[in-house]
């Protein structure tokens, strides 16, 4: 289902994350070593500064993984209902009342516009 508001609710791939970190900090490492022991330092500290930003980064995926489903939400947290703009507050989503979809402000399933 798309919105519209796609960046503003996004939901990240933290284990897609985690992994991509975990094999950028194997190659950072090695061209560090690499660049030493071959006496290029320019390189080294390159290779050294992006060791250091994955690690931040792995550091973050990982913080965000223990966090739980506030982070990761599972497949059955429903999708958030997007914003309309106007200031009006979203409605939750509306399990109890049957259908699941979220509900317009005044609960019968449209917005104010579609009378």
């Amino acid at each position: 289902m798309r919105t519209g508001s796609e960046p503003v609710t996004a939901r990240s791939a933290l284990r897609l994350r985690f992994w991509l970190s975990a094999w950028g900090m194997v190659w950072a490492l090695f061209g560090t070593v690499v660049f030493v022991l071959v006496g290029r330092p320019g390189w080294a500290i390159a290779c050294g500064v992006l060791l250091l930003v994955v690690a931040a980064d792995l550091t973050m995926v990982l913080r965000h993984l223990r966090q739980g489903p506030h982070w990761q939400p599972g497949r059955d947290v429903p999708p958030y209902e997007p914003d309309h703009g106007d200031g009006r507050e979203r409605s939750g989503f509306d399990g109890d009342r049957g259908g699941g979809w979220p509900r317009g402000p005044d609960g019968d399933g449209r917005d104010r516009g579609e009378r």
